[in-house]
Order: structure tokens, then C-alpha cells, then sequence
């Protein structure tokens, strides 16, 4: 894929996502916090002190069932429109912070992140695979990424294997049939 389709390929992602930003929490809340609640609980070793990056943050959902775990929250949108709702809920909140970027080249030094979550966000990306090589790269050693792949984008075999080929060890995974995702959870 060249790079002239790649950048189209993000515009127009975040162009359907501008466009629907008025109605994202009422179309997708319910199943949103579904997988949040499921993701959450497959890390049984959370700390407070945790840095956490929520890549792909849309409206800020996320922020209420992440923040009351964690010593810092940073969610990353390419959507303008939709991260200027998020800002409204991370100001409801000390230490969550929204910063619009890129997922493929995030704006910030290796390491910093504990935990890096990304809901229902792979299967907008041109290349998933250069993706989760990105998020690897902002977890420190032990860190944690929580992915969700969406079912009908992605077979189950292929959604597993972007992750061998990033180098990434799961040692969590759902394949629940009440969720629209698969939820993977990967070590670094």
C-alpha cells in the first residue's frame, strides 16, 4: 500500500468519524463499555501507579473506567471533532489528558506507558501490523497493550498472527459472542 493510500485511508477515517462525532456515545457506549468491562478485568496486576495511553480514544468513554486505576491517562485520536468531546470528559477528571495524533507515529518518547489500550480501532488502519509495532514501542518492558480487533474485519487467525509478527506474547485473549471484538492482552 503507498504511502498516497495509506494517508487517504486515515482522512477518511477521520472524516467519517468528524461526521458521526455528534452521535458516537448513543450508537456505541452500550457495546463500547462492554469490552471495557471485559479488557479491565483481564489484568489482574493494575496498579494506580500506571501510566496508561488509550489509543484510538473517540469521545473519551474510556476515561470514567480507566481513571479512577491509574496515576495518568493520555488518549490519542486522529478525529478532531470527536477528540474535542473526549476533552470534555477528561476535564472531568485530574491527570486525563487528549492529544491529537497519529496511531502509526504517536508523539511520544519509548516507554513512557505502563498499559496502552486500543478499542475497536485496528481494523481503521491501513497497516495493523505497523500499529501495534507503534504501541509496543510505548510500553516499557512488562508492559501491557490491551487490543480489541473487530470480528468482521478480521478472521480470528489473522487478527492472532498480527500479533506474532509484531513480537508481541499474548497472555490473554476473548472470543466472546456477545462482543462484536476480539480482546487481546500482550506483554512486552
Amino acid at each position: 500500500m503507498g504511502l498516497l493510500n495509506i494517508w487517504s485511508k486515515k482522512r477518511s477515517v477521520a472524516n467519517r468519524y468528524n461526521v458521526t462525532s455528534t452521535s458516537y456515545d448513543e450508537q456505541y457506549a452500550q457495546e463500547q463499555v462492554a469490552k471495557y468491562r471485559v479488557a479491565t478485568s483481564m489484568l489482574s496486576s493494575f496498579s494506580c501507579d500506571n501510566v496508561v495511553l488509550d489509543v484510538g480514544c473517540g469521545s473519551g468513554l474510556f476515561f470514567s473506567h480507566i481513571v479512577d486505576k491509574a496515576k495518568l491517562v493520555v488518549g490519542v485520536d486522529l478525529s478532531r471533532k470527536l477528540l474535542l468531546k473526549a476533552n470534555v470528559h477528561a476535564k472531568s477528571f485530574c491527570e486525563v489528558y487528549v492529544v491529537q495524533a497519529d496511531a502509526d507515529y504517536l508523539p511520544f518518547k519509548d516507554a513512557l506507558f505502563d498499559v496502552v489500550f486500543s478499542f475497536t480501532m485496528l481494523q481503521n488502519m491501513p497497516l495493523p501490523k505497523q500499529a501495534l509495532v507503534e504501541f509496543k514501542r510505548q510500553v516499557g518492558v512488562g508492559g501491557k497493550l490491551v487490543v480489541t480487533g473487530l470480528k468482521k474485519a478480521f478472521e480470528l487467525s489473522v487478527f492472532l498472527d498480527l500479533f506474532e509478527v509484531s513480537g508481541l506474547g499474548l497472555f490473554g485473549f476473548v472470543d466472546d459472542p456477545d462482543l462484536n471484538c476480539y480482546i487481546a492482552v500482550a506483554v512486552k
